[in-house]
């Protein structure tokens, strides 16, 4: 899934190249690249579907020169994750109906590819052998207050992380700091990871099930999938069909949800906070990206600027600094949650030229 806009890292990821597609962690690849390479590892590069935004396209296939155009399902509106999985789905059921399928933000952080490998497969030996819907909970290690929760049944103190698969008690959304806490103390709440198993035949059965009038849209387009009719097929569908996620039109009704608690240095790199936690640090606790940054008595900043752009920087403290194109940002990383805020006002004073 590639299509989000990744307004919460505003101003270096912007509509017209969102966080997917950006070196955010200066390796040298893209999100995009390092998630399609991890999976290249354990199935057929034929076998990868990209769903993203129809104006991303020609970034796509720039990033992804290995990929064919028709791995690339392109959606007209924004209409959340049940959608986006929905028409998967049926674009696959016309080539290969018993498929096992695994779904995965384009956007997150692995730290430990080999041991996140082994999970997918277990995850899908499972749903190759059950009639489940599958999702990995990551072992929490800190009150989180920007991810879902799932809590898990049967005994926490037996779990074995990467190992352990629980019938999924509840899903909670992201919770204030008091809950957190509790959450993190209780030790049967995983974060919610957003990853997802699952047979074809599951999957189809839990659409028709909890989220039938979105079923039955995409199942019109039975026959008509991978032919020259499909673009104007979705075009017309999506202008029809809800926004609504996966998480709270199946996940959270469904009877047979599994979670598989794991842990390999997962990040959904969903704020400048999250970055900061999983990047390197000076003596100071100060995350630099750039060649030319001169800190002085600053301490726990992260500060994120371009290599051709000379910084000295005097006196913050736990402050985030980004300088992106024509935009530079200070901000305290204690309220980057009003990041949306501000880009929402810029929106309105400025225009869709700086968001």
């Amino acid at each position: 899934m590639a299509g989000g806009i990744g307004s919460r890292f505003w101003p270096l990821s912007r509509t017209k190249k969102p966080k997917q597609f950006l070196d955010i962690l200066g390796t040298g690849s893209t999100l995009l690249q390092q998630t399609h390479n991890r999976f290249t590892r354990i199935m057929p590069k034929e076998n990868i579907f990209i769903v993203s935004n129809e104006e991303y396209c020609d970034i796509i296939m720039n990033q992804l020169p290995g990929i064919s155009k028709e791995q690339i399902l392109l959606e007209p509106l924004r209409r959340n994750t049940a959608p986006c999985i929905a028409y998967a789905n049926y674009k696959i059921r016309e080539t290969a109906p018993e498929a096992n399928i695994v779904v995965a933000p384009s956007d997150h952080l692995i730290m430990k590819e080999d041991e996140f490998l082994k999970v997918i497969e277990k995850g899908l030996e499972f749903v190759t052998e059950n009639d489940s819907l599958l999702t990995l909970g990551i072992r929490p290690s800190r009150p989180e207050t920007g991810y879902g929760y799932i809590q898990i049944t049967g005994d926490k103190d037996s779990i074995v992380v990467n190992k352990s698969l629980r019938k999924v008690k509840t899903f909670t959304e992201k919770p204030d700091m008091k809950m957190a806490n509790i959450f993190l103390e209780s030790g049967d709440f995983f974060w919610n990871s957003g990853i997802f198993f699952w047979s074809l035949k599951s999957i189809t059965k839990a659409f028709e099930t909890h989220l039938s009038e979105v079923d039955s849209l995409f199942k019109e387009g039975i026959g008509i999938y991978n032919s020259k009719k499909e673009q104007d097929f979705i075009t017309k569908t999506y202008a029809k069909c809800k926004n609504i996620s996966i998480d709270y039109g199946i996940m959270e009704k469904a009877n047979n949800v599994h979670v598989l608690c794991a842990d390999f240095g997962w990040s959904d790199l969903g704020t400048w906070g999250s970055l900061y936690d999983m990047s390197s640090k000076d003596d100071k606790g100060n995350s630099v990206q750039g060649k030319s940054v001169f800190l002085y008595d600053s301490d726990n900043c992260l500060i994120n600027l371009p290599d051709n752009k000379l910084a000295v920087i005097q006196g913050l403290e736990d402050y985030i600094v980004v300088d992106a194109d024509n935009i530079l940002l200070i901000c305290k990383k204690k309220d980057e949650q009003k990041i949306k805020q501000y880009v929402n006002n810029v929106k309105l004073e400025k225009g869709e030229n700086f968001i």
